[in-house]
């Protein structure tokens, strides 16, 4: 559907009085994806806690990225900054689920979500040119990082134009018709 018939579509609907529009599944898809990467980040999170090795089903190089001197940020483990930024991830993904609209929220779940697959990134390049292992619980964070950003972005762009049409007809319906 181009944009002018989407616009129009969402204009009819709005001003018919049936509310916003459908809303995508990108937030609740994006719920999923953070209680992954919840899980992933705390099984590491706990080995690193607890001392215990690693269980590496398919790359072998799990306890030596976790053990190597990159694996600490101030002396605090990695996975700790991981887990924290997918709670935070599954918090700021039930706000939009919430209020998918919300302009702020929308372009703050897509910044944050680049910020994370900046980090993913980086931590790869480290693991390959620096460490010369790889971990395949940090390359499911990546990959879980990535989809995160693409579902992001394609909700802020599926929302954006219905906010702006919901705004505008706002902006236009008296004060009192409001109440």
């Amino acid at each position: 559907m181009h944009n002018s018939t989407r616009a129009l579509a969402i204009t009819a609907s709005l001003a018919s009085g049936q509310g916003r529009p459908r809303v995508p599944l990108a937030p609740y898809f994006m719920l999923v994806l953070a209680l992954i990467g919840i899980a992933d980040a705390f099984y590491v999170a706990r080995a690193s806690y607890t001392g215990q090795a690693l269980w590496c089903p398919i790359v072998e190089g799990c306890n030596a990225v976790a053990q190597s001197p990159y694996a600490r940020i101030f002396g605090v483990p990695l996975p700790y900054f991981g887990l924290a930024f997918y709670v935070y991830m599954f918090g700021a993904a039930a706000l939009l689920a919430f209020d998918p609209f919300s302009r702020g929220l929308r372009l703050g779940v897509v910044l944050y979500t680049a910020l994370g697959v900046s980090y993913s990134i980086y931590g790869m390049y480290l693991q390959l040119a620096l460490i010369h292992a790889v971990c395949i619980y940090c390359l499911i964070s990546a990959v879980i990082t990535v989809v995160l950003l693409i579902s992001a972005f394609r909700h802020f762009r599926a929302t954006h134009l219905a906010a702006v049409i919901g705004r505008q007809l706002r902006d236009r319906t008296p004060l009192l018709a409001r109440s």
